[in-house]
Order: C-alpha cells, then structure tokens, then sequence
C-alpha cells in the first residue's frame, strides 16, 4: 500500500514539474503564458542617454519656452517696387530670411475726404483743433505727397467718397474735397507669419525701416 502511495505521488510530482515548465503545451496542457514584450520596448539604452551640462541644458531650456511663447503674424505696407527693393536689402542685412517675406498684393484704389495743404505746420494744427472740436475722426494719409494736409476717411470708391462729403458738408465742414489719394496698381506687403520671444526685440528696428507705414497684425 505504502508503495502504491509512493508511486502515485512520484507520478503526480512529474506531471506536476512537466505541466509547470511547459513540457506537456504540445497536448494543450500548462501554466497561462506571461507576457509583455512592449516593455522591452519601452526600456531605455543606457548607449543613448547624454548628460548635458548647465550652459547646455539652460540653451535647451530657452529654447523650449520660446517655442511654447504666443506667436503672432503682423504686416506693413502696401510699398510700390522702388521702396520693395530698398527694403528687401535692409531686411536682408537685419533677419533671417525665414522670418519675413515680401508678397506681391494687388492695390486697390482709394479716395480720401482731403483737407489741405496747409502752408505751414501752424495751420495745420490750427485745423486738427477745429476738427477736433466738431468730434470728427483722422486718418494717416498714406500718401506722404498730399502732406501737411489731413484726411477725413478713406473709401474704396469715388462715390462712397462723395456721399461721404456731403454727410460733413451738412455737419458744418466746407472746406474739404475728394481726392485720390492711390491709384489701383500692383504693390509688396510686408509679412512676418510667426512673431515671438526671439523677434519682438526687433520690432522697433524693422519699423524704422518702413517709412512711416504702420506694422499691424495680420487681417484675417
């Protein structure tokens, strides 16, 4: 009897030894199989790794918060061919080209409720007073040739103008008049898509180089 029990747990002891080390898998028979090959994966190679030192990971560093800083686009212009060209070269001494671009834009004509010349700088601060004091708004004239003089409004037609008039004339203005102040024609705007950290600073250079035309964010 004693025998038979020996012999019955020796049996048991090698089917249990041949079924934990998958011995008996080929007749459906083992342990669940553990697996997770994507940590492998996942795990890092020590070859890989680099040790920065701190001027090196303080230039990594600023890179990093100038990418994640708000970026805007701005634009000047419209600029004829001749104040393209002067800019274009001072533009390329001052930035990298990846900044900014010069784009070739179709100028739409303009009329302008017109008030001058004026003789003098006296006179025309004497009329900014009397328009100031009748509440009416200035537009910068673009045209640096119409100056000392002032304009009421930029339209984009003759006729928009002329009703323009005729509405100030009623208010008590008689002394302006239309004028066109450009013509349709074919122009250069300036553009600089991404604006961040690294060319704020630069702004007020690249504003100086554009002749009193104004640097705005990009329309929509």
């Amino acid at each position: 009897m004693l025998r038979l029990l020996a012999l019955v747990l020796l049996l048991a002891n090698g089917l249990y030894f041949a079924w934990g080390n998958g011995l008996l898998l080929a007749y459906g028979l083992g342990p669940a199989q553990q697996g997770e090959p994507q940590h492998m994966a996942q795990q890092i190679a020590p070859a890989s790794i680099k040790l920065l030192k701190p001027e090196e990971f303080k230039q990594l560093e600023e890179q990093v918060k100038a990418e994640r800083e708000p970026k805007e686009c701005m634009e000047a212009g419209p600029f004829d061919a001749a104040q393209a060209a002067v800019l274009r070269q001072s533009l390329a001494d001052a930035l990298p080209a990846a900044v900014w671009a010069l784009e070739e834009v179709h100028i739409v004509p303009r009329w302008i409720v017109y008030l001058g010349k004026y003789a003098n700088a006296e006179a025309l601060a004497k009329k900014r007073v009397e328009i100031a004091a009748m509440n009416l708004s200035l537009e910068p004239l673009e045209n640096p040739a119409l100056e000392p003089g002032l304009s009421l409004g930029g339209y984009g037609t003759k006729a928009e103008a002329d009703a323009a008039l005729v509405r100030l004339s009623a208010r008590g203005l008689h002394t302006a008049h239309v004028l066109q102040e450009r013509a349709e024609s074919t122009g250069f705007q300036l553009k600089l898509p991404v604006v961040g950290v690294a060319l704020k600073p630069k702004l007020d250079e690249i504003r100086a180089m554009l002749g009193g035309k104004p640097l705005a964010p990009c329309a929509k």
